[in-house]
């Protein structure tokens, strides 16, 4: 935990709110816990509410000026702050409601610092805005994104703004892309961590403007201070007016989904 006579830099603060969050969610795996309906199929649990209260502790503690957004508590602290952090205190609810590990705690200072923790696989991947690192058993590695493995993560997830033109349904089944790589499905972002550990070679999602989501901050920041490619399906960067999200581990694999995504025919 974060001492308050401290001052850490704002990346402490993120891993340590992300690892507090991870605990959490750690602790109360494989419980019966309810579920707080949140319309249209959504639902949070007991953990995702739980976690964002010791995650929202750990930054009211080392930041108390700053604000806050979180998933499920909303906006929190000084309507004028300069500052605000993102916070998904569990990506992946579904998963970990069925017993399904893939999940992630995502902590982002908006314009700044981002953490994603992976409870149950013991990792924190974090940026101080930068440069993107893992921390394992106390030991630090510097991320480097690679394509190698060929396997693309693509949310299918709801709901799906850009359709028709864009589907990612559409895109797994087009024989260029079965031909170049290997879908996977893991519906968290924490497959944007594992584009910038090079674990995946690149992730996409149909959406608006994701900059600013509690969902996706925290993998935009580390992938981009990873020196992954970062854009919209559309190709442009992403901000206000962007469409949903293409993150590669290089140039020429985000080339080849790009001229994929365009020809649909």
């Amino acid at each position: 935990m974060i001492n308050s006579s401290a001052s850490p830099d704002d990346a402490e603060v993120a891993i340590a709110a992300a690892h507090a969050g991870a605990d959490v969610v750690r602790t109360m795996y494989g419980r019966r816990l309810a579920r707080i309906d949140k319309g249209d199929g959504d639902f949070a649990t007991a953990a995702d509410v739980e976690a964002e209260k010791t995650i929202l502790g750990v930054i009211r503690t080392a930041r108390p000026e700053d604000a806050v957004l979180g998933e499920e508590g909303g906006r929190q602290g000084a309507v004028g702050a300069a500052r605000r952090w993102l916070v998904d205190p569990l990506c992946g609810t579904l998963n970990y409601a069925v017993g399904t590990m893939l999940v992630a705690v995502n902590v982002a200072l908006r314009d700044g610092a981002a953490a994603v923790a992976d409870p149950f696989g013991g990792e924190v991947f974090f940026t101080d805005g930068e440069t993107a690192w893992v921390r394992r058993d106390g030991a630090d590695a510097q991320l480097a994104p690679t394509s190698t493995t060929r396997l693309v993560d693509v949310n299918l997830d709801p709901p799906f703004p850009n359709a028709p033109d864009f589907r990612a349904v559409d895109l797994l089944a087009r024989p260029g892309f079965v031909e170049r790589f290997r879908p996977r499905v893991v519906s968290t972002t924490l497959a944007l961590a594992w584009v910038a550990a090079g674990k995946r070679a690149a992730y996409v999602t149909d959406g608006g403007d994701l900059s600013g989501s509690v969902h996706f901050a925290a993998g935009i920041a580390l992938c981009r201070a990873a020196g992954c490619v970062v854009t919209g399906i559309d190709g442009a960067p992403i901000g206000a007016s962007g469409r949903g999200l293409v993150v590669a581990a290089d140039a020429e694999t985000h080339g080849l989904l790009m001229s994929m995504i365009r020809n649909r025919s």
